[in-house]
């Protein structure tokens, strides 16, 4: 296993800077070798220098060698074996089970996007074919496709030290796009992000691509992150954490001389909907799976079911008793860094200290990083009146927020900001008598779930995890699934050029067999000149 402390830039390993860091494992409280040490201003510019240099010939390189890449990719982290099973759980407290079923996804997504590639339904083409005898002007011959935006800059997250980090969604959809990436490795999991991305570094030699397509660089202070933002090669970043971090770096980002998007996926408090029949019929199986969801990864998930509403009812009451029962007997586990568990424990104070509210259930556990489960109540008059419990508390905790009627619920529905998700328990009799909570929550979140809880996201074509803000800062794109390709891509015309001048998937000939809209149909087959 070889470690280092060092920056990757390209195919070279540098060392400039000065100031140092080392993980830390947040089971035992040790800390852990080697030292990494703070990207330098230069070896900011270094990399994106690079990767402003791959541009042009790694946009050129053909959809297939593009897909193999991302394969090749999978195949390296895969090779690297216990190696990196041993060291992410060291450094996340993370069981090694939960370390390998989360490799297992890093690689599927890399595949999946390799499929996506050969398939090229991502570039979008659309095709107006010229009529030069059109009255009373000529129609032009104007092919749109959708081209590469240039380079990335991506921020690992804490909480998924694979699926969300070095070679994660935000890395596999922008080298699907064509883009070269810089990404900056979570300081929480500094040992894993180096041997991911060796071997995203090694896959890129191996299938014989530009040096720059690929950096990754170390830093626990602010610096290195804003001198990512703010370098003119920047062409778009990619972020997934809080808000407080997603909004610094996209004000950041929109205050460069040239303004680029920012992506940032900034947490949720994701309400669940218990409707009364649905409840009535099954509250305490019901209590059991929203306790399992809150504890699930120790609440370090931007799914967490933070917030529960319901309407005063016996069938609440049991539901309430339930989960109070079930949370009070469960044992806190070992978040993943001392920074979020006290971020946990003020959060939690801040929010059990409101007017109105009260800690109803607490879990077991001991320990500087355990965190502890926590049920907290209000009433929906409250609820609705206090912008700050909406705010979400980043682990294991949940307010079960109780409605006098189903008005107030659709009053409380109305009065939140946006969210990644919302979930409702309901028959099909509550989902007829509810509709207009479902078309509120339709403009409230990016993806609606019926009987179940929001915590698990599967990587597929139809997934979107986003959400109007505070939940994202763009909330017509995904950060899971194949649409987060979406993100890197900018749709460019070409009018009039000769068949020699086109790129293969505009030219008449359809020899790659794309979909494309030709003439406002969609259709795999060559243009057949009139």
């Amino acid at each position: 296993m070889n470690l280092h402390g060092k920056q990757i830039l390209g195919y070279k390993l540098s060392k400039q800077g000065t100031s140092h860091f080392q993980a830390y494992n947040p089971a035992n409280g040790t800390s852990i070798d080697p030292l990494f040490y703070e990207a330098s201003k230069d070896e900011v510019a270094k990399a994106f220098d690079l990767a402003e240099a791959a541009v042009l010939p790694y946009g050129e390189i053909s959809r297939t060698d593009r897909a193999k890449f991302l394969e090749t990719i999978a195949d390296e982290i895969l090779a690297l074996d216990d190696d990196l099973i041993h060291r992410a759980t060291q450094e996340t407290g993370l069981p090694a089970g939960r370390i390998t079923g989360e490799r297992g996804r890093t690689m599927n997504q890399l595949k999946l996007f390799a499929d996506v590639v050969r398939k090229g339904d991502f570039l979008e083409i659309s095709i107006d074919t010229a009529k030069p005898n059109r009255t009373p002007f000529p129609k032009p011959d104007i092919r749109m496709i959708n081209m590469p935006i240039g380079p990335v800059a991506i921020f690992g997250a804490s909480n998924f030290p694979l699926a969300f980090s070095v070679a994660g969604g935000d890395t596999a959809s922008a080298l699907a796009a064509g883009c070269p990436v810089v990404v900056k490795a979570h300081p929480a999991h500094p040992s894993t992000s180096v041997l991911v991305g060796s071997a995203i570094r090694t896959a890129a030699e191996k299938t014989g691509l530009p040096e720059g397509v690929f950096s990754m660089l170390q830093g626990i202070g602010l610096h290195v992150g804003q001198e990512m933002v703010k370098n003119r090669f920047a062409k778009a970043v990619a972020f997934t954490g809080s808000l407080k971090g997603g909004k610094a770096l996209f004000d950041l980002a929109a205050a460069r001389e040239e303004p680029i998007p920012c992506f940032a996926e900034m947490g949720s408090t994701n309400p669940v909907f218990l409707l009364p029949e649905r409840l009535s019929d099954d509250a305490a199986s019901i209590a059991s799976q929203y306790v399992d969801s809150v504890n699930l990864g120790v609440g370090q998930f931007c799914t967490n079911p933070g917030i529960v509403i319901g309407i005063k009812s016996k069938a609440l009451d049991e539901f309430v008793e339930k989960a109070k029962e079930k949370l009070n007997q469960s044992t806190g586990g070992t978040m993943l860094h001392k920074g979020i568990k006290s971020n946990y424990d003020g959060k939690l104070k801040e929010i059990s200290d409101q007017k109105g509210i009260s800690v109803i259930a607490s879990g077991a556990g001991q320990g500087a990083c355990v965190g502890r489960a926590h049920l907290l109540k209000t009433d929906g008059g409250t609820f609705s009146a206090n912008e700050i419990l909406q705010e979400e508390i980043f682990g294991p905790a949940s307010i079960i927020v109780e409605c006098k009627d189903s008005a107030e619920m659709l009053r409380t529905a109305n009065s939140f900001k946006g969210n990644l998700t919302a979930t409702l328990q309901a028959t099909s009799a509550d989902l007829q008598n509810t509709k207009p909570l479902i078309r509120i929550l339709e403009r409230k979140v990016g993806r609606l779930i019926v009987n179940g809880f929001p915590t698990g996201l599967e990587v597929c074509y139809s997934m979107m995890h986003g959400g109007p803000f505070p939940a994202t800062t763009d909330s017509r794109f995904t950060s899971v699934g194949t649409g987060a390709i979406k993100r890197f891509l900018r749709p460019v015309s070409f009018q009039n050029f000769p068949q020699d001048a086109l790129v293969e998937e505009l030219k008449n000939e359809n020899n790659m067999g794309v979909w494309r809209i030709w003439d406002g149909e969609l259709s795999t087959g060559s243009i057949i000149d009139s």
